[in-house]
């Protein structure tokens, strides 16, 4: 084997110890480093094919990256923060192993179009990861909807009893929420799916190189069509963390949910002692921490996407350094949002449902006054002059300390005229079951939402 001491890169490692601690990213970027391999691999193979190196050497690149791939799997890899970046580390290891035929890899390419390459790949996989664990959750979701299918509860508008609905109705709306997440990754994923490998450094390669042939081997859809937009565009992961944030807001506000729903105001849920803790000092409590970490962590990656967005804003075509600032914002918001959802997952999971407290809740208060004044309406009245009416009845029972269900016939005739017995016959379950739209809450409806729930949730993707 020939010597490579002159054009290892390693022998051109940063000299001053305080730039090289400035530009290494090897900290963060070698969890690239599959996606790295896949993309030598498939530009050696390419280079071999198209004669512009040759095929001996071609396969002797590739044999010694799989002995790569080998060696960092198997935590007997010499990573070298003087090379900085995964990149450098993998090209300097590959001379060591091959000789100076390593040199021949870097043919017909950039490291700006091959770290380029290397973060769309990732973030293909990560589209695909969330989206099953957030198919996990909306499972979770359905069977509790499924099992619940006739528990009735207080609707809230602004935190306030607003109208009786099903609880199954209220675990599909966060199915709703994630779906519109998994709509989010996928387009995400379908931005990414673009090769930006051939690009080079800004302008293209001059060689006769099949990009085509690459792309399919790396599974990409499109290839780039401009080299200068190819090796500089970060919008995909811009597209990613915002719909990680907006994932984030999502599980924020069904962890807020969980919070108050187990307090003993609610007292509407009760959690599993998996996802509490106890208190340090006082003994009888178990707080909800999960929840309200997750509920926490959703401002780090707001922090993420606010950040990408930053570096972003200013910088002139086509590649810059301050794009090496991307990864970790990417890798951050990933990896916090993947460990909410199956968090999230797992409290829902668990979740014990107090039913009887639930029901009880709603037949209580002032929670059929719109049903009352749809009835006055439905007898001829305008829906204003119901409402004046009923805003009269309510502030009756306030000053009698009643609910609605407390008062007798006489006294809602006493308010108005257009009361009869049959006002009596109003409930929460007549309420529920009169939203006979799609989309409301009736039972009817609910049954046929969960329907489409599964037939939503399993549909192959990518497929």
């Amino acid at each position: 084997m020939s010597s490579n001491k002159e054009i290892n890169p390693a022998s051109s490692a940063r000299g001053s110890e305080l730039a090289s601690n400035f530009t290494v990213s090897l900290n963060f970027d070698k969890r690239l480093y599959k996606q790295d391999i896949l993309v030598s691999i498939a530009h050696a193979k390419m280079l071999g094919k198209q004669e512009i190196i040759s095929d001996e050497d071609s396969k002797l690149i590739v044999s010694g990256l799989i002995k790569i791939q080998k060696e960092i799997e198997s935590d007997k890899f010499p990573w070298d923060e003087k090379l900085e970046d995964i990149h450098m580390n993998i090209e300097s290891r590959l001379f060591e192993i091959i000789g100076n035929q390593a040199g021949k890899l870097h043919t017909a390419r950039s490291r700006n179009d091959q770290v380029a390459t290397d973060i769309r790949l990732w973030i293909k996989d990560a589209c695909i990861n969330l989206i099953e664990n957030s198919k996990k959750l909306q499972l979770s979701l359905l069977s509790l909807a499924k099992n619940n299918l006739n528990v009735s509860l207080p609707g809230y508008t602004h935190l306030q009893k607003a109208q009786p609905i099903l609880l199954s109705h209220h675990f599909l709306a966060y199915f709703e929420m994630f779906q519109r997440d998994i709509e989010r990754w996928k387009k995400t994923y379908n931005s990414a799916d673009v090769m930006p490998l051939g690009s080079g450094a800004i302008s293209g390669v001059p060689y006769n190189i099949d990009r085509k042939y690459v792309a399919e081997e790396l599974g990409f859809s499109f290839i780039s069509n401009n080299s200068i937009d190819a090796v500089s565009d970060r919008d995909f992961i811009v597209e990613f963390i915002s719909a990680s944030s907006i994932c984030m807001s999502h599980l924020s506000k069904l962890s807020e949910e969980i919070v108050i729903w187990s307090s003993d105001e609610f007292n509407f849920i009760s959690l599993s002692d998996e996802y509490t803790s106890g208190s340090s000092i006082m003994p009888q409590k178990r707080n909800p921490d999960f929840a309200e970490l997750i509920r926490g962590k959703t401002g780090r990656v707001y922090g993420d996407l606010i950040g990408i967005l930053t570096v972003l804003k200013g910088l002139p075509l086509s590649y810059n350094r301050d794009l090496q600032e991307d990864k970790e914002s990417t890798f951050d918001a990933y990896d916090t949002t993947l460990a909410c959802i199956k968090s999230a997952n797992g409290i829902v999971k668990n979740l014990i449902i107090n039913d009887k407290i639930m029901k009880t809740s709603a037949e209580k208060g002032f929670i059929l006054a719109t049903d009352i004044a749809d009835y006055l309406t439905k007898k001829g009245l305008p829906f204003r002059q119901s409402h004046i009416i009923m805003t009269k009845l309510s502030n009756h029972c306030k000053k009698l300390g009643k609910d609605l269900s407390e008062i007798s016939v006489e006294e809602y005739k006493s308010i108005s005229k257009f009361f009869s017995d049959d006002v009596k016959n109003i409930s929460v379950n007549q309420s529920i079951n009169s939203r006979e739209i799609k989309g409301g809450t009736s039972l009817n409806q609910i049954k046929n939402a969960i329907k489409n729930a599964n037939i939503t949730i399993n549909q192959k993707w990518p497929k």
